[in-house]
């Protein structure tokens, strides 16, 4: 059985995908723009041993199987997977043409991942974040720009450069949180310690940062010091539940949630709520499912092995609900998903403006993991499979006071 019969099987000609094969054959559009290319008998073991996204991940990561073409057109074109009706007797045509193949079940890239030990126990959070973060910064700099930031923007138009959603996006955070000279905040998750920068520079607060990325808390701290912000900021290469301090009139939370597993949401919103003073803000900026009609996490999933180990993500409702039960007021929410559509079609040419660079500094194998996951979550967002919510609460005072305007207006800058 060519492989070719099998692609048309399953996709159908509407789609207009183009597909080759080492066999042979070939099905599809003579002029497609995007094609499948399956080139080696391994990929097929890949694919029958695990005929899932896994699979595919797999052959794709080893270059077992190739996109030619933009990876983000081909994906919307196959997604969502087609329901081939097939008969009895096809069935067993493939079952004939592939046990085999099935059986043989190929190791997997050095590039997948496996975690050990007790789910968000400190120790095996660290070494998921390690999985992720810690590749190399010189080739974060060339996939996220010079911000350094890897998290969603916020772009005050469509046309506006990564650099500027970037700045917009810790300015929005700031305003939210109501920052002013003399205050004091806390980032959990820092990250090369852009958010504290602008906290620092632009609001005159004195900040915190921590992350449990060795390659990260390096940077941001060389950071801080080479612009002479050391008396007034700091990042540090620890765990979020071993800051001793207290008493911040703000929080920053800006993409770890989907880190520290559905579970832990209480513990995680209490502590932040016991690390404010009264009148004290958090902002809490995440990636999301659209509900929580899913599992939170995927174990046999090609994000979980290859990308976010032990990765959770879990419906807005569900995390503003657990954020006021730690005690919080509920006070702004908005669902920024577009945003990080737009952020991820940055990060995906960057990659491959400096793809020759990427493929030296972290190996190939890293680097078209890196091509898959950022192709595949601009879709996710673009089609509403994934969302990015920023949910901002307050520690009440006594008698209620949450020292709030009437009206808050976060949309524009101090002058």
């Amino acid at each position: 059985m060519k492989l070719a019969e099998v692609f048309t099987m399953v996709v159908p000609e509407e789609r207009g995908v183009g597909f080759r094969a080492f066999d042979g054959s070939a099905a599809g559009p003579p002029d497609a723009s995007v094609l499948l290319d399956v080139r080696t008998p391994r990929a097929v073991e890949y694919l029958a041993s695990a005929p899932s996204q896994l699979g595919l991940a797999r052959a794709y990561v080893a270059g077992d199987l190739e996109i030619v073409g933009d990876p983000y057109e081909a994906m919307m074109r196959l997604y969502p997977p087609a329901k081939p009706r097939l008969t009895l007797a096809e069935k067993a045509r493939l079952l004939r043409s592939f046990l085999p193949a099935a059986l043989k079940r190929p190791t997997p890239p050095p590039q997948e991942r496996q975690l050990s030990g007790s789910r968000h126990s400190k120790g095996r959070d660290a070494d998921a974040i390690h999985h992720h973060y810690d590749v190399s910064n010189r080739f974060y700099r060339w996939v996220l720009g010079p911000s350094m930031a890897y998290t969603c923007a916020v772009f005050p138009t469509a046309d506006a450069s990564l650099e500027t959603a970037q700045e917009a996006k810790f300015d929005l955070v700031c305003r939210k949180l109501g920052l002013k000279p003399g205050m004091t905040l806390l980032d959990i998750g820092c990250g090369w310690g852009g958010m504290v920068l602008h906290a620092v520079k632009h609001y005159g607060v004195n900040a915190i940062g921590v992350t449990l990325s060795a390659h990260q808390a390096e940077w941001g701290q060389q950071a801080i010091e080479s612009q002479g912000l050391a008396g007034q900021a700091q990042i540090r290469f620890s765990d979020y539940r071993d800051v001793p301090e207290t008493d911040f009139d703000a929080v920053s939370s800006i993409g770890l949630t989907e880190h520290i597993g559905r579970e832990n949401y209480p513990s995680y919103f209490a502590f932040a709520f016991g690390k404010l003073k009264p009148e004290g803000r958090m902002l809490n900026h995440t990636i999301t499912r659209p509900n929580d009609a899913e599992p939170s996490h995927y174990g046999e999933s090609f994000i979980n092995r290859y990308v976010f180990p032990d990765g959770e993500l879990s419906g807005p409702g569900h995390i503003m609900s657990t954020m006021n039960a730690a005690g919080f007021e509920i006070r702004h929410e908005e669902n920024l998903r577009e945003h990080y559509s737009l952020t991820l079609k940055h990060w995906c040419q960057n990659l491959e403006d400096h793809w020759d660079e990427a493929v030296e500094e972290a190996g190939l194998g890293t680097a078209r993991v890196w091509r898959l996951y950022m192709a595949a979550s601009r879709m996710g967002f673009d089609l509403n499979t994934i969302q990015l919510h920023q949910t901002l609460g307050v520690k009440l005072a006594p008698r209620g006071v949450s020292g709030f305007p009437l009206r808050p207006d976060f949309g524009r800058s101090p002058a």
